[in-house]
């Protein structure tokens, strides 16, 4: 994991489930949260965060508490049999995505009915170790009309989690109790939430990917944690607005200066006529950024035609930059474009819906279909570019087959957008804690 902030010298502690390959959890990290405990179920991204950062705890042992740099311990297995009341006043951060197939546009949108929704299982957590903050990431469906009520039903059960639901209550009639309970000051303040939630686009966080989510985040109530300080450290960073401005006034071009005249003419002239005027952010991050290597990363080099084969070359020194055969364009399955943010990065090999994996190139090509005659060469992306779509440090070792790292690419949260909400519940939980003093 990527060293932790210097700005905090307390020794905050964090707990990730659903951890995935790792995203939120090397966020968390980066804001100075010590890990405590990871859990995840399936097997391949569980040997990922083994071959990283985690040591598997056998099964049916508690899971020991690590010291500063030691191993993270790894409960790999279902999150509904794991027991973390060991765990209650030792946790700053709870961290986590619950599976979003439940909510996703892309999913059977059953909600609260499909078994698939790992909601009821934070709360359980939250109660059982009771944290400071918890921070929750799930696809932007969760705000969907058709699911607006049973969100804001989620959100009650986040400020009261200890006022369980019944067993044989629907959750209409459990709603229906929170929203008494909530009229009434609490009898005990370390059992509620302050709760609020975000929609958030990850480009606008220096993502180089259109990544359209909702975090939710909550403190406990007795923290008396300020959350107009709160939003004024989560608002984006990012514009596409600044990235037409960068781009119209040639200092985009002047970072990439090895761009081909017949690209940036065919960019440019989908500018607007009249380019807007500045709104003080930094540009959005495009595909190209990614791959030429935004902060300290190295630019990561062109995968030959001959290289397309599925073979580690080790490309430049870096894993799995790996070439892949067979990337097809067609109506309704388009690219990625260099100078654009990437299309979402989702949890498919190839020919997921819309292309997200398939990127255009910068070289022409003679094609006798194309209406011009010619048109620009195109492949899959390999999996070291999709990683860096996501902002995972190229240090990174994902494990399995290339479907899967793919799949645990696309199920996780950009590492720098997480990085932005834990920075901000780190500083909002150390102003809270310097006013009680």
């Amino acid at each position: 994991m990527s060293e932790p902030q210097e700005e905090s010298k307390r020794d905050r502690t964090g707990v990730e489930l659903f951890a995935g390959a790792g995203g939120l959890a090397m966020a968390v990290h980066s804001a100075g949260f010590r890990p405590l405990l990871f859990n995840e179920f399936a097997k391949r991204a569980c040997e990922t965060l083994e071959a990283n950062v985690a040591v598997r705890v056998p099964a049916d042992e508690t899971p020991p508490i690590p010291s500063p740099g030691e191993r993270v311990p790894l409960v790999a297995g279902d999150v509904q049999e794991l027991d973390m009341d060991y765990l209650e006043g030792r946790v700053d951060v709870l961290a986590g995505g619950p599976p979003c197939q439940p909510f996703s546009l892309g999913g059977v949108a059953k909600g609260d009915e499909d078994k698939r929704n790992m909601f009821p299982q934070m709360f359980k957590a939250v109660r059982q170790i009771r944290p400071k903050a918890v921070i929750c990431e799930n696809v932007r469906g969760l705000t969907r009309p058709s699911f607006k009520p049973y969100f804001s039903y989620i959100q009650r059960e986040l400020m009261l989690p200890f006022e369980e639901r019944a067993e044989g209550a629907t959750w209409q009639q459990h709603n229906d109790y929170l929203e008494e309970q909530l009229k009434r000051e609490p009898d005990d303040p370390t059992e509620r939430y302050d709760v609020d939630m975000f929609p958030v686009n990850a480009a606008d966080y220096g993502v180089p990917q259109i990544r359209n989510r909702v975090i939710i985040v909550a403190f406990r109530k007795d923290l008396n944690v300020d959350m107009a300080l709160f939003k004024r450290l989560v608002q984006p960073t990012h514009s596409g607005t600044a990235l037409i401005r960068s781009m119209d006034d040639g200092s985009y071009w002047e970072r990439h200066s090895g761009v081909p005249d017949h690209v940036r003419e065919r960019v440019m002239a989908r500018l607007p006529g009249t380019i807007p005027l500045s709104d003080g952010l930094r540009p959005w991050h495009t595909l190209r950024d990614a791959i030429t290597g935004i902060g300290d990363n190295k630019p990561l080099p062109e995968v030959p035609d001959e290289w397309l084969d599925r073979t580690e070359h080790l490309l430049g020194g870096f894993t799995e930059h790996i070439g892949w055969p067979g990337a097809r364009i067609y109506d309704g399955h388009t690219p990625n474009e260099l100078d654009r943010p990437a299309k979402t990065v989702k949890a498919g090999v190839h020919g997921v819906p819309g292309g997200e994996s398939v990127m255009l190139l910068d070289e022409l090509v003679s094609d006798s279909d194309a209406p011009t005659g010619v048109r620009y060469k195109h492949r899959y992306m390999t999996v070291r570019e999709t990683a860096r779509v996501m902002t995972f440090p190229d240090s990174w070792v994902l494990k399995g087959p290339r479907g899967e790292k793919m799949r645990q690419l696309g199920n996780a949260v950009p590492v720098a957008l997480g990085e932005v909400f834990a920075k901000a519940v780190a500083s909002v939980l150390d102003e809270a804690e310097e006013r009680r003093k």
